[in-house]
C-alpha cells in the first residue's frame, strides 16, 4: 500500500490533515510531521525522513506540504531516505484525503495516488 506523510509547519496542523484524511483513508499509513522540533513552526528534514519511513509500506510514499521551505526540507529528506516517495503538487488537505482515498485501492501506485492528490487542485469549493 502506498503511504502518505503531511509534512506542515505547524505540528498541529499536520496532525489535524491527516485526521481529516485518515477518516477517507481506511488502512492507509498517513504519517504527520510538522514543527521545528522544539516547539516552534517549521520543518526538520530528518523528522520528514523518519516519518517516511513510518509511512511505507512497500509502495512508496506521496509527500504532501504547506509551504515552500517544507518543499526544500521535504526534498532533502527524501534524498537521504532509501523510500521511494515524491511530493505532490497539491492543496495539502484536500490532497491528503484524494490520495488517502485513492490509496485504499489495492491496485494503487505511487503514481496514480500523487495524480490523485494533484487532482485536488481543480476541486470546486463552492
Amino acid at each position: 500500500m502506498v503511504g502518505l506523510v503531511v509534512v506542515s509547519h505547524s505540528a498541529r496542523a499536520a496532525a489535524g490533515i491527516v485526521e481529516v484524511a485518515s477518516e477517507m483513508g481506511g488502512d492507509t499509513r498517513i504519517e504527520a510531521v510538522g514543527g521545528d522540533g522544539q516547539g516552534g513552526l517549521g520543518t526538520v528534514p530528518d523528522d520528514i525522513e523518519t516519518a517516511l519511513a513510518a509511512a511505507d509500506e512497500g509502495d512508496g510514499v506521496v509527500v504532501l506540504v504547506d509551504l515552500g521551505s517544507a518543499v526544500m526540507n521535504a526534498e532533502v529528506a527524501i534524498e537521504l531516505s532509501d523510500v521511494d516517495a515524491v511530493i505532490a503538487d497539491a492543496p495539502v488537505l484536500e490532497g491528503a484525503v484524494n490520495a488517502a482515498v485513492t490509496a485504499t485501492d489495492p491496485t494503487a501506485t505511487l503514481e496514480t495516488v500523487c495524480e490523485a492528490a494533484e487532482a485536488a487542485r481543480d476541486i470546486d469549493k463552492t
